[in-house]
């Protein structure tokens, strides 16, 4: 009997069958499912099990102690530094910088500590060549070329670093598996030894992952839920900024961000990341508005442009903010404010093409569509913070105290907010002049009065 057997597995979210489909049953995706051949174990293992369950009064609890990667921003998004022992899961788009970012860190780790940058991808030559160009200075930093899982492990094991990279988990390969590396069964295999490894020895782990066409992690869903912490390099290529945000994390909070600048001779850290998405224009269509990435707040400008449609359908096109956020907008403008949106076209864009999540940039948006719509600035030196309710009102913002902080360092004289409270707003009374407003109809009419 042959001790070998074939497997279909979708090469997008995993899934494994007995038999090939044209489509995967489980994500609808056409022509992923390839086929795996896998090797038949015995079923009857004889596990040595020492563990025992035991109480929470009965485990020893440490503080976690952390070293730092030798940037400030990427410390902030890891949580306040890289844990040892820990698993951290690096993606983006080809080309974006994630070699780079992961080759300068290792740079400046290794003048504490003992660093393997273990590279599947590219040859030692090309490797020099990249630090060579970065022009950075190590002291206890190994390179290490291979693709094969087992050689690498030896090659762990033997130098024993306090951090060790690889860079990328699709390049590897596991010689025990018949499949071809990149794919699901490899994927999944590499990254579960090599986080067992990292566990048992203590050695904090960063696996860069490539992305696929629709910009999520490359691989099996249970790569990401396997490591400790998932972090998102994104940027464009047109901008030399790069955003470095963090989606899922063990030792700290998430969607933190932390913002970069590509160079010619690397990547530089942003130290005030809102003198790039603002420039305190006081012109028509441009309002201020300030949001909370993580715990950082920024200021952001947002430019709206209104304009008489010839369509019979208005155009509604947006950058850095939802479309069915602006349609909510527009519908409340109409509504409360009784201006008719239906005949123009309305062009949103954040500073920067930065992409706002927080529903509090919604006066700001509101604000500027009429600015542009009316030919007026707003008030000048004015930021607007403020989620719109479908009746008009302007609801309770969060992280509220950090926002007005960072209006005032920023020199910003107004802020317009929700109703605050009294100890909150006593606070502030000498160091920036806050309106505060119910709805937006309030709102507009303290915005165009000067």
């Amino acid at each position: 009997m042959s001790s070998k057997l074939s497997t279909f597995i979708c090469q997008n979210c995993g899934t494994e069958t007995s038999q090939y489909f044209g489509k995967c049953l489980n994500c609808n995706s056409w022509n992923s499912i390839v086929e795996e051949i896998k090797s038949k174990r015995s079923r009857h293992q004889n596990i040595k099990n020492n563990k025992k369950s035991i109480s929470f009064n009965e485990i020893s609890s440490k503080k976690i102690s952390r070293f730092t990667s030798g940037f400030r921003e990427f410390d902030r998004v890891l949580g306040g530094g890289i844990v040892p022992g820990s698993v951290v899961l690096l993606g983006g788009e080809p080309g974006i910088g994630k070699s780079t970012i992961v080759l300068q860190s290792a740079g400046k780790i290794s003048l504490n500590e003992k660093v393997l940058y273990i590279t599947a991808e590219e040859s030692l030559e090309q490797v020099k060549i990249r630090w060579e160009r970065l022009n950075q200075n190590s002291i206890d930093l190994k390179i290490f070329a291979e693709t094969n899982l087992s050689l690498i492990i030896e090659e762990i094991k033997s130098v024993n670093p306090s951090f060790a990279i690889i860079d990328s988990i699709q390049a590897i390969h596991n010689h025990e598996m018949e499949s071809s590396p990149g794919s699901v069964s490899q994927v999944r295999a590499c990254s579960s030894e090599l986080q067992n490894l990292a566990k048992d020895n203590n050695i904090a782990l960063l696996i860069i992952g490539h992305v696929t066409k629709d910009g999520a992690l490359a691989g099996p869903k249970t790569l990401e839920h396997l490591v400790d912490t998932v972090i998102n390099f994104e940027g464009d290529n047109i901008s030399s900024h790069r955003l470095l945000r963090s989606i899922k994390n063990r030792f700290g909070s998430t969607f933190e961000i932390g913002i970069f600048e590509m160079l010619e001779e690397g990547l530089r850290e942003i130290k005030n990341p809102s003198s790039i998405f603002t420039n305190k224009e006081n012109i028509s269509g441009v309002t201020t508005t300030i949001t909370n990435e993580g715990t950082r707040p920024l200021a952001v400008d947002i430019q709206a442009l209104v304009n008489k449609t010839f369509y019979s359908n208005p155009r509604r096109t947006t950058t850095g903010i939802s479309i069915n956020r602006l349609h909510q907008i527009l519908a409340v403008i109409e509504k409360h404010v009784g201006i008719k949106l239906s005949e123009f076209d309305c062009y949103i864009a954040t500073g920067g093409g930065f992409e706002i999540n927080d529903p509090s940039s919604d006066l700001g948006v509101a604000i500027s569509i009429l600015s542009s719509l009316k030919n007026i600035p707003a008030l000048a030196s004015t930021s607007f913070i403020g989620e719109l309710g479908l009746s008009g009102q302007v609801r309770k913002s969060n992280n509220l105290r950090t926002k007005i902080e960072e209006a005032v360092r920023l020199g910003i004289k107004n802020i317009i907010v929700p109703k605050l409270e009294e100890e909150l707003n006593n606070n502030f009374q000498n160091l920036i002049n806050i309106k505060e407003i119910s709805n937006i109809k309030e709102a507009v009419d303290y915005s165009f009065s000067k």
